[in-house]
């Protein structure tokens, strides 16, 4: 038994170097999903503050209407089809990388910002009134007072997020792309063994998740204890 697994082992990972098809997916994988997240929280702020804005002071009320249908289409659609979508129609000109990266940012960026708006409504109005009485415009109070606390308050919702964005990363074999999955799957082809590529695979997606879920844990704790301080001085 033990020897028939060091015998798998090394077809499907040692034999013709096949762990490249593992490493190299696990690069692809990683690089799709942090940059999408980035790209996500950036789009995510702008659709939080515009909607916020909206809901507690009426401003924005075209932008608003525009956030409103954004999210409705990318929330309303799955994210494989919208995948599909932006490789075949919208983006075929541009790297498969370069549209992994643009699809899954567009996507998480709604979802980011629901979260944060909520975040946002839970901040105190007089937050904004103590910005705008220290002579700050809007802009400026929203991004340095109201948007500290905002973070602060739904960072494990975002850490979520990015945990969920990275798993979904999976559904690039669609359009070709060789990410961590579609590398086990490409040694399963070769190999005809089942168990050890995709139990490997899985493997490395939880050594990823339970990281990152560290990672944010240590953040969390950082500004629970730093958080106050950075949120006076800002203001």
């Amino acid at each position: 038994m033990f020897q028939s697994l060091i015998d798998d082992f090394h077809l499907c990972f040692v034999k013709n170097e096949r762990w490249h098809y593992l490493w190299n997916g696990l690069g692809v994988t990683l690089e799709v999903a942090l940059t999408a997240i980035a790209l996500g929280l950036v789009i995510g702020f702008f659709i939080a503050i515009i909607r916020s804005s909206h809901d507690k002071y009426g401003r924005f009320p075209v932008l608003n209407a525009l956030a409103k249908v954004y999210l409705t289409i990318i929330r309303g659609t799955p994210m494989v089809v919208q995948l599909l979508i932006c490789y075949f129609i919208i983006m075929k000109s541009l790297d498969k990388v370069a549209v992994a990266i643009l699809a899954f940012g567009i996507n998480s960026g709604a979802y980011q910002a629901e979260i944060l708006r909520a975040g946002i409504m839970s901040i105190d109005p007089g937050q904004m009134e103590a910005g705008r009485a220290l002579g700050l415009g809007y802009w400026k109070t929203m991004l340095k007072i109201i948007l500290p606390q905002a973070i602060r308050n739904v960072l494990p919702a975002l850490g979520n997020e990015f945990i969920v964005l990275m798993k979904d990363t999976s559904i690039v074999g669609y359009i070709a792309l060789c990410d961590l999955a579609k590398g086990g799957d490409i040694i399963r082809s070769q190999t005809y063994s089942v168990y050890t590529p995709y139990l490997t695979v899985a493997a490395i997606y939880l050594i990823l998740v339970m990281t990152f879920t560290w990672l944010l844990g240590k953040l969390e704790r950082h500004l629970r204890n730093t958080g106050a301080d950075v949120v006076h001085n800002d203001s």
